[in-house]
């Protein structure tokens, strides 16, 4: 079997993961475990192997789980596990723990197997339910203190009409505290948004990256480089996705502290056309293409120019993937005496309508998105530096027919 011919490279590639790492033939028997798939089941060295996948799920679970695996099978595409309900593990001792799973088809010398990247997730759920307690907590605060102040409103009306300016600042009172509540909770909720978010959208890149890299020492062939080339370009391009996610992160952070500062200068707007659409031609899918005028060579500028790019790569980028293949993306420019006009059209997915008012806030995103990838922050984050420039942004959309986003610049910095 392959599994134990390639011991010495799978013991390599392993125990160098963190996470449970568990591979299982067509039978859902086990092949090939590490140390931290061990270690968290509770098993010895190699007791693991040649066992039921079923070992390890625990007994209310069981039914169906063997059809969902062969149906996995059958489709061969890496996915996250149990997308939208709780998963949980059995150990050895019959004790059960919350876990995450992604799972990544393999194909080797003929044979189908399926790889599973377990996360034990015992501590983050601790802390979602300690969050949750604490959002708990707070409402019922802010019931309690409500109740209490409407109390004493109620008595110090009845009592005397003469007191009014004191009723006035109890009321008054009771707003800043609810509001002060109510952001304590949404920061809260906040945080809980910010531990998933992390948690999947790293954990996804990783483990494609670890299958590309386990994949990649099968072939040794020179006449298999074609195919060690698509592993290496999995990892690059997995690794620019996490390195753009903290990017992200980091000029959230910077927006929050007021730590932006903005280097503002004539340029050309066909430097920052060309370089968005050669940026963005390498990720377009199947039969896509981007239209773009020719006709702005005249054009400029006095503004931030990364911020700029940033702005219109981000509204590319986005119509490319929520847009199918053979589709067309359109960049509109146009400029009066004093504002410049960028606009982007797509014939995508659209935004529902009863979405399109969050779509600017942070870390939300529409539920016919929630299957693409994707973090919820880059709207956000170029409706800010908008803002900080004196522009603005504003959307016309319709599910499954399309969106135009619209981005208006003065001339000149304010």
């Amino acid at each position: 079997m392959i599994f134990q011919n390639d011991k010495d490279v799978f013991n390599v590639l392993f125990e160098a993961v963190s996470e449970g790492v568990i591979v299982v033939d067509k039978t859902q028997h086990i092949v090939a475990a590490n140390k931290s798939a061990e270690s968290m089941f509770g098993y010895n060295h190699n007791e693991l192997i040649n066992k039921h996948l079923d070992t390890l799920i625990p007994k209310q679970y069981k039914a169906g789980h063997g059809a969902h695996v062969e149906g996995f099978m059958k489709r061969q595409k890496k996915r996250q596990m149990g997308q939208g309900r709780d998963l949980y593990g059995a150990c050895k001792n019959g004790s059960t723990f919350p876990v995450e799973a992604g799972l990544n088809p393999l194909h080797i010398n003929g044979e189908d197997y399926i790889m599973a990247l377990v996360i034990d997730i015992s501590v983050r759920k601790k802390q979602e339910q300690e969050l949750q307690a604490l959002n708990n907590e707070l409402e019922q605060k802010v019931a309690d203190r409500t109740a209490q102040l409407s109390a004493t409103v109620t008595e110090l009306k009845i009592a005397n009409q003469k007191r009014d300016v004191e009723i006035q600042k109890r009321i008054e009172a009771q707003n800043k505290i609810s509001d002060a509540l109510k952001k304590e909770k949404e920061l809260n909720e906040l945080k809980t948004k910010f531990l998933s978010l992390v948690s999947h959208e790293f954990k996804t890149p990783l483990s494609g990256i670890l299958t590309s890299a386990m994949l990649l020492s099968k072939y040794k062939l020179t006449e298999q480089q074609e195919r060690r080339d698509k592993h290496i370009k999995t990892i690059t391009d997995k690794v620019h996705y996490l390195n753009n996610i903290l990017n992200d992160f980091l000029s959230i952070e910077k927006l929050e502290t007021g730590k932006v500062s903005y280097k503002y200068a004539n340029f050309m707007l066909t430097k920052v056309v060309d370089e968005v659409v050669y940026n963005a031609n390498m990720l377009l899918k199947e039969g896509q293409t981007i239209k773009y005028p020719e006709n702005i060579d005249g054009l400029a500028l006095h503004q931030d120019e990364k911020i700029v790019e940033l702005a219109l790569s981000n509204l590319v980028h986005n119509a490319i993937k929520y847009s199918p293949e053979h589709s067309e993306i359109i960049i509109d420019i146009s400029q009066d005496n004093s504002t410049t006009t960028f606009k982007v059209t797509d014939k995508g997915i659209g935004i529902p309508e009863k979405d399109q008012k969050q779509i600017f806030n942070r870390y939300f995103r529409s539920e016919n998105a929630l299957l693409i990838q994707g973090t919820g922050i880059g709207l956000n984050i170029v409706k800010s530096h908008l803002n900080n420039l004196g522009g603005t942004i504003h959307f016309k959309s319709a599910e499954n027919k399309g969106s135009t986003f619209t981005i208006k610049l003065p001339n000149k910095a304010n």
